[in-house]
Order: C-alpha cells, then sequence, then structure tokens
C-alpha cells in the first residue's frame, strides 16, 4: 500500500458516523467566514430537530436556492467555532473539477432525519 492511499476503515468505523438527511430551512450570506461560505438552518426532524452548519459551497449555491433542498451531514461530530458562528454539523459534499464544493443529497424526496445505510 503506498503512502497516498486511504487508511482502509472497518464496519465499526462508519457505524460510529451518524450522518442524515435534513432540509435546509434558512440559509445567508457568511462574511465572517474566512471564505466564502454560507450558513445554514437545517432540519433534521424529530429528535435532531433544527442544527446549524457554515459550508464553504458559494460557488455552485446562493442562499435563497439552498431553502427547501434536502442535504446530508454528520451530525455527531463535535460543535466547531467558525467565526461568530457555533457550527452544529458537517453538511456533506465533493469537489467538482475544479475544486469547488457540491451538495450532497438524495434523488428522491426521504424523511428528515433519515440515517445514511
Amino acid at each position: 500500500m503506498s503512502d497516498d492511499a486511504p487508511e482502509l476503515a472497518s464496519i465499526e468505523d462508519f457505524l460510529k458516523l451518524d450522518i442524515r438527511i435534513g432540509t435546509v430551512v434558512r440559509a445567508e450570506p457568511f462574511p465572517e467566514a474566512r471564505k466564502p461560505a454560507i450558513r445554514l438552518w437545517i432540519d433534521f426532524g424529530g429528535e435532531l430537530g433544527e442544527k446549524k452548519s457554515s459550508a464553504q459551497i458559494t460557488a455552485h449555491y446562493t442562499p435563497n436556492a439552498l431553502i427547501g433542498r434536502q442535504v446530508l451531514a454528520v451530525v455527531n461530530f463535535p460543535p466547531r467555532q467558525i467565526g461568530p458562528m457555533r457550527s452544529e454539523v458537517l453538511t456533506l459534499g465533493v469537489s467538482d473539477g475544479t475544486g469547488e464544493i457540491v451538495l450532497m443529497a438524495p434523488d428522491q424526496a426521504v424523511p428528515d432525519g433519515t440515517r445514511l445505510h
């Protein structure tokens, strides 16, 4: 295995991550962030409720276009202070061909709070 190869993870490692679907209910620019970002308020329904996140997604998204969109997020990382905001979840995305982030989302609507398997 080369030094660049990712470390192998076990199924137990994967199961430690709590990745859920939620709907963006509010979004606004986040000019206080070091890199261009958008503040997100994501509703995960039921037991989790609404959580905040900061996402560096300004190349492909505007705040208004995100309202009502379902996104995937890791909900069991410790909160992180990002400027004046406490980010409670890690919103998931992948890099496009230029390194800009594209959000991960289901191809069909699913109930908020549903866990990734």
